[in-house]
């Protein structure tokens, strides 16, 4: 977390130490859900998810605690077929990507031409040695798919919601279960999510994500997005087997802090497939995916400050105001 560029990591990021998160989490899922009351005030329209059925308790798959996924960027792109802007810049030591130096691939089809434009100046920017800014490394919320960024989330799994915790920066994910979205959506920071159980899988759907802010992207390259876009994620838990090329792909691609996933492994893994739509940024729906290991240790909190001290080549950074409350 934190900075993107120069390998910096981690500013402004404070070790708090949780004590009970299943009480923080409670309380703040009883917060989103009074916040779901205000939605449908605004005029924009919302795709609706596929048809819902509602799974008995005994059927639901426990997908119940802390995921880690420890990967920069956090997606896998497709074993074929359109995938996420990935990074033209690659490590000496193992040809992964450079998280040093953020030059997402322009060409990549799936952009249209601004949207490629938008990209490529952010490249330029860090050829140059610019570190520009992102919702992470100015502590502002992450819309959906950045929001994935975050090595680690809890999730909890409660009758009528699922609420994820992301281990940076106090963001929460509520996803109200077998709802529809409503008919006018309120754009907001993590747009409106409703999700629902197909057998084995939890399919999450996500309209309305907020793009009147600064910052607006949906990866490290700058991404943009407009008030089209539309997530549909799919989490499924899994044997190695069935996520062992997905992993052999990832880490072709994507850095590894901490080194690769461990081959002792013997927990379930948690696959995440997303589908991403924006006819407004987007020549097409593209395809990417994301694996998640079990991590059974006790996790700490991580305070993201905002720094208004002369960041990004001396440009104070911004810092979250409301002249109004949202609800």
């Amino acid at each position: 977390m934190g900075v993107q560029n120069l390998g910096v990591q981690n500013l402004g990021v404070q070790n708090l130490g949780v004590q009970n998160l299943l009480l923080t989490a409670s309380l703040l899922a009883t917060l989103a859900a009074a916040a779901d009351s205000a939605a449908g005030q605004s005029a924009t329209p919302a795709a609706g998810p596929p048809e819902m059925v509602k799974q008995s308790p005994a059927a639901v798959p426990d997908m119940s605690g802390v995921w880690r996924h420890g990967s920069l960027p956090w997606m896998v792109p497709p074993a074929s077929g359109p995938g996420p802007v990935t990074n033209r810049s690659r490590r000496e030591d193992n040809g992964t990507s450079n998280y040093g130096q953020l030059v997402g691939d322009f060409t990549n089809p799936i952009l249209q031409p601004w949207a490629a434009e938008v990209v490529k100046k952010k490249g330029e920017l860090s050829l140059a040695g610019v570190t520009y800014p992102s919702p992470s490394n100015l502590c502002w919320p992450d819309p959906v798919p950045f929001l994935f960024k975050h090595m680690a989330m809890e999730m909890l799994q409660l009758p009528d919601r699922i609420v994820m915790l992301f281990s940076e920066d106090h963001e929460v994910r509520a996803v109200r279960l077998n709802q529809p979205h409503p008919a006018r959506v309120t754009p907001s920071w993590h747009g409106d999510a409703v999700g629902h159980y197909e057998g084995d899988t939890l399919v999450v759907d996500t309209v309305g994500i907020k793009t009147e802010r600064p910052f607006g992207m949906i990866d490290l390259f700058g991404t943009p997005y407009t008030d089209k876009l539309h997530v549909v994620e799919r989490y499924r838990l899994s044997d190695r087997d069935a996520v062992k090329d997905v992993i052999a792909r990832g880490a072709k691609e994507n850095w590894r802090p901490a080194g690769p996933v461990n081959p002792n492994y013997d927990d379930k893994f948690l696959k995440v497939d997303f589908t991403i739509e924006d006819t407004g940024a987007f020549t097409t729906p593209w395809t990417a995916t994301m694996i998640y290991l079990r991590d059974r240790r006790e996790w700490p909190e991580e305070a993201c400050a905002e720094n208004v001290f002369s960041f990004h080549h001396n440009k104070d950074a911004e810092v979250p105001r409301a002249e109004k409350p949202d609800f």
